[in-house]
């Protein structure tokens, strides 16, 4: 695994109606990520979950139309393979993630940190993504984080 160095910060944030136990369980539960993680647009499958510091995952993100030609790994899938690097119970996830691409412009390691901060509405979320390749346009990555935001809100208010 190679650190890109690159020094680019994608940031995405959302106040969620629900407690950071709540929010943390999605966060550390595989079938929950499975079913909220994925952008719009796409499908996800987790496998090899292991959720524990060194532990990990691989995920594999299908476009929902076959021929989009935006996929990293293939015309139509990104497939990511995540190690846990910290996990702070109901405060604090942070993964380094290495996308599996022959595009050099998708290689090397991408660090996200998931912070999880309490508030008298529930908790809010924040996503700091370090060192993103330079493939993934940060417009496209504004857009998923987002996305991905609002299904985790979905996932866990009531």
């Amino acid at each position: 695994m190679s650190v890109r160095g690159n020094g680019r910060v994608d940031r995405a944030e959302r106040t969620i109606a629900a407690p950071p136990s709540e929010v943390y369980g999605a966060l550390t539960d595989g079938a929950a990520l499975q079913a909220w993680l994925p952008p719009e647009g796409m499908s996800g499958r987790i496998e090899d979950f292991d959720p524990r510091p060194g532990g990990g995952y691989r995920m594999e993100l299908t476009y929902r139309e076959a021929d989009s030609g935006h996929g990293k790994t293939s015309e139509s899938t990104d497939v990511t393979e995540v190690r846990f690097d910290e996990l702070v119970p109901d405060q604090r996830i942070v993964q380094v993630i290495d996308f599996k691409s022959d595009d050099p412009a998708f290689l090397g390691a991408m660090v996200m940190t998931w912070r999880l901060e309490p508030v008298p509405e529930g908790t809010t979320v924040t996503i700091e993504a370090t060192d993103v390749p330079p493939g993934i346009r940060p417009e496209d990555h504004a857009v998923g984080l987002a996305s991905s935001l609002a299904h985790l809100a979905a996932h866990v208010e009531p």
